[in-house]
């Protein structure tokens, strides 16, 4: 029994220990019946999704790409946003932007590229953007590793939901 324990199943049943006692987990046998884990995590992201929603309505929001912008449209963002390959370089971006803006809040994909752009941004962008990177930071641990782009989140927002039925 106690090398079972240490597998973490008995009898190929998934289980928990709480307070010594062993439970088994309940499967999901229903492809969109949501686990409660998950219906909290999409809680949490549509609250800062919504938090953004009032945030943007002052400040744009600055994407990646035109994916990136679609999906902030569809999460209901009705604000500026801002798509980063608009045919400037960098610093003539980060130039217009800081004319044109007091403050902005960068939302870049948090792949490779995205965190190498988003470095960059910032570096060009200082103290326009600061108080705002609470959102991608969220957004970054609510998505973990499921997905690493913004034009991922409505997908991910309507799977941890049980509206969509691959999983």
């Amino acid at each position: 029994m106690d090398s079972l324990l240490e597998k973490g199943n008995i009898n190929d049943i998934p289980f928990k220990i709480y307070c010594g006692l062993v439970f088994p987990q309940m499967l999901n046998t229903q492809k969109n019946m949501p686990l409660p884990e998950e219906l909290e995590r999409a809680g949490r992201l549509r609250e800062v999704l919504t938090a953004l929603y009032e945030v943007n309505k002052r400040f744009p929001v600055i994407v990646e790409g035109k994916k990136d912008a679609i999906a902030l449209k569809q999460l209901g963002l009705e604000g500026d946003i801002i798509i980063l390959h608009s045919g400037k370089n960098l610093y003539d971006f980060c130039e217009d932007i800081m004319e044109r803006f007091s403050r902005v809040v960068i939302l870049l994909d948090w792949d490779t590229k995205g965190e190498n752009l988003y470095k960059a941004i910032g570096k060009n962008l200082l103290g326009h953007w600061e108080e705002f990177s609470v959102f991608r930071d969220l957004i970054k641990i609510l998505c973990q590793k499921d997905i690493k782009d913004v034009e991922g989140i409505p997908k991910l927002l309507l799977r941890l939901e049980g509206n969509e039925y691959s999983r």
